[in-house]
């Protein structure tokens, strides 16, 4: 498979996931278990992961919703009018390399079109960059956190 072929699988993947959330997020379950052949997913809203924190399956999303549901979702709602936002969903790194110097720092200033850091989703890496230039204040996802699409990354004070 190509390159574009394999970003073309990852886009559709990602896209299907946030369809799933929605739906979940829209109805009264409280989890939603989807198997293809050696592949499962399993999305569990806030209140069931929390609930079944315990409990943890070899492709369980417990953990990542429980720490995604302890943030409070007020002071992002504020921050993403100054914040980078995540195109995608997928595990967030902030160096190109464990022990690696990050790509950028709170205090340090951004350009438009720097690297900010990597999203890596599908096995594939994926160079997040700012579209706005300024100092950095906040970064808001840790090292190897879930990062879901629309989410802020930094934000910055022009």
């Amino acid at each position: 498979m190509n390159a574009a072929a394999a970003n073309t699988d990852t886009k559709g993947l990602v896209g299907l996931i946030d369809r799933l959330e929605a739906l979940l997020n829209e109805s009264e379950l409280s989890e939603i278990e989807i198997e293809a052949g050696e592949t499962s997913l399993v999305l569990r809203k806030p209140s069931a992961a929390t609930e079944t924190s315990g409990t943890e399956g070899p492709a369980s999303a417990t953990g990542a919703t429980a720490t995604t549901a302890a943030a409070p979702a007020q002071p992002q709602a504020q921050a993403a009018l100054n914040a980078v936002i995540a195109p995608l969903t997928g595990l967030f790194y902030g160096s190109p390399s464990p022990g690696a110097e990050p790509y950028v720092k709170v205090g340090s200033q951004v350009l438009a079109g720097q690297v900010i850091g990597l999203i890596e989703a599908m096995k594939l890496f994926n160079e997040i960059k700012s579209d706005r230039a300024g100092r950095v204040i906040r970064i808001y996802p840790e090292d190897g956190a879930l990062v879901k699409a629309k989410e802020p990354l930094i934000e910055v004070e022009r």
